[in-house]
């Protein structure tokens, strides 16, 4: 009798990863040296992600940099400027209702001393692994590339070091893909075994609970708004658009991707009467620059956090926190974990350590909820590539057409 193999996403194992993690470290049988291994791991593990960190900056922000030059002009420009938008307004969205709703059930002084949550169970020992350059370095370093490999590339140059990048890019994102995201379920049973051990574990999930609930209720209303939203521009039924993007949604709930999910995206976006050449464009390229929901998803976690820990929390750290984010975000691998995994290196905007025990924290946090941001981030693609078809068709192919036209008419007067 054959046994089928159980395979488990990421969603479950991370679940799996919390359970146990709480279970086990609330044990006073075990001895606390056999406690010590998964911490060590967990400690090993954020080690790496630190060294890992800088490159990931390189990887993706230079590459997404550098594909902006590639597309059709004036509506690449537009649908760039308008998902780098939807996205900061999201990020505004959670930032001023997490200010109004969390401060109702989540108690500021949860631990007013943020040292006290590193404080538990030790490692049995550690590894001293450096990254070869800091944050800052690698941040300006991608933006001078960027920028100047998409200058280059807009003269017909720079094609030899863009490839350079795009297989760099490549091998960051199989690294993340096989090495880091798979470990994830270990890295979370240590630190949730630490966070158990010292007792702090059952406050954390009282709140986020909750918490989850509030994102969830807000990816749906900024959902319904860009579906009003585009399409009362577009003169359409906005039930009818959003009954049309349900199995999109679903599709991303399941596959945590926006990339795995382009192919059901596609097909939503033509049911809503997109043509072809405008869906096959910016649906692809909206699943790679355009995350309202994890920007979402992120803000709220980190003001959680630094609420629950009594840090400070001034709207211009937070804006500046979401206008980077939002930046960096256009680079972020189209799968599980993408999302968090770009926010990283821009903790320290907010005074996190990305490697720290509220870094890890976050991740954990994040990843659990991915699904439905990944979901929103998907359905409010089309509603985007809805606003984009008719600006092209009204003003740009517009233009194009009148020089078409013009052109033809002066080739007549030549002749």
């Amino acid at each position: 009798m054959n046994v089928k193999q159980i395979h488990l996403g990421l969603v479950p194992k991370l679940i799996v990863a919390i359970i146990l993690g709480v279970i086990i470290g609330q044990l006073s049988f075990i001895p606390e040296s056999v406690l010590r291994i998964p911490v060590t791991f967990s400690s090993l593990f954020s080690s790496l992600l630190a060294f890992v960190i800088p490159l990931m900056i390189i990887g993706f922000i230079v590459k997404g940099i550098s594909d902006l030059t590639e597309g059709a002009g004036k509506l690449l420009g537009i649908a760039t400027l308008i998902s780098y938008g939807s996205t900061i307004l999201g990020g505004l969205a959670a930032y001023f209702a997490a200010s109004n709703i969390f401060p109702l059930f989540i108690a500021s002084q949860v631990n007013t001393d943020v040292q006290d949550t590193a404080e538990g169970l030790t490692t049995l020992f550690e590894i001293p692994l450096e990254p070869m350059l800091d944050v800052t370095s690698a941040i300006v370093f991608s933006f001078i590339m960027g920028m100047s490999i998409s200058w280059l590339r807009g003269q017909k140059k720079g094609e030899t070091l863009y490839h350079v990048f795009d297989e760099f890019n490549q091998i960051i994102i199989k690294v993340l893909n096989t090495a880091i995201i798979p470990l994830l379920p270990f890295f979370i049973f240590g630190n949730f075994v630490n966070l158990s051990y010292t007792g702090q574990v059952f406050e954390i999930l009282s709140v986020f609970w909750r918490v989850f609930l509030i994102v969830i209720a807000l990816h749906i209303t900024l959902i319904v708004l860009w579906f009003t939203a585009a399409g009362a521009y577009r003169k359409k039924n906005p039930l009818i658009l959003l009954k049309n993007q349900l199995p999109g949604y679903f599709t991303a709930i399941g596959t945590q991707s926006s990339a795995a999910t382009i192919p059901i995206n596609l097909e939503c976006a033509r049911k809503n009467g997109v043509s072809s050449k405008i869906r096959e464009f910016m649906i692809p390229l909206c699943a790679t620059i355009h995350l309202l929901g994890s920007m979402v998803t992120v803000v709220s976690c980190v003001y959680a956090v630094l609420y629950m820990y009594g840090m400070p929390i001034q709207f211009q750290m937070m804006f500046s926190f979401i206008a980077t984010l939002g930046i960096a975000m256009v680079a972020a691998p189209g799968a599980p974990g993408g999302g968090i995994m770009s926010a990283l290196p821009f903790l320290t905007i907010v005074g996190i350590d990305p490697t720290g025990t509220l870094g890890n924290l976050l991740i954990t946090l994040y990843l659990t909820q991915d699904s439905f941001g990944t979901a929103a981030n998907v359905s409010c693609d089309n509603a985007i590539t809805l606003v984009v078809e008719k600006i092209y068709y009204q003003y740009i192919a517009k233009e194009e057409v009148e020089a078409v036209a013009q052109g033809k008419k002066a080739a007549v007067k030549r002749t």
